[in-house]
């Protein structure tokens, strides 16, 4: 198992309008496609107008494989067109589990 945590910084002033569309656009396809949100948050303290954003998969291949299928629908990718006009930046990192941690998910 991995988790992937996705950053987005968005342009001051910027988070609820991306949390808005986010919801009303964006949540239902990856939800969809991507399956595992692990969670979805924003910042309060600290570095401000981020919007962090995890998901789990079994390994490498599979977020492959959904990053694919989610890259190519349709709905998703205009749902993008609306979006990215509210970043400054994207990050992704990959995080992988310490040995004793047990993942609560299931398939």
């Amino acid at each position: 198992m991995l988790v992937e945590q996705r950053t987005y910084t968005t342009h001051p002033g910027k988070v609820r309008e991306y949390l808005a569309l986010y919801e009303t656009e964006g949540l239902a396809v990856q939800r969809r496609i991507l399956g595992r949100m692990v969670g979805y948050y924003r910042s309060e303290i600290g570095e401000l107008n981020q919007v962090i954003h995890l998901w789990a998969y079994v390994d490498l291949s599979e977020r492959e494989q959904r990053r694919a299928a989610l890259l190519a629908d349709p709905q998703f990718k205009a749902y993008v067109q609306k979006m990215l006009p509210l970043l400054v930046r994207q990050e992704s990192r990959l995080l992988i589990p310490a040995s004793f941690f047990t993942p609560t998910w299931q398939d």
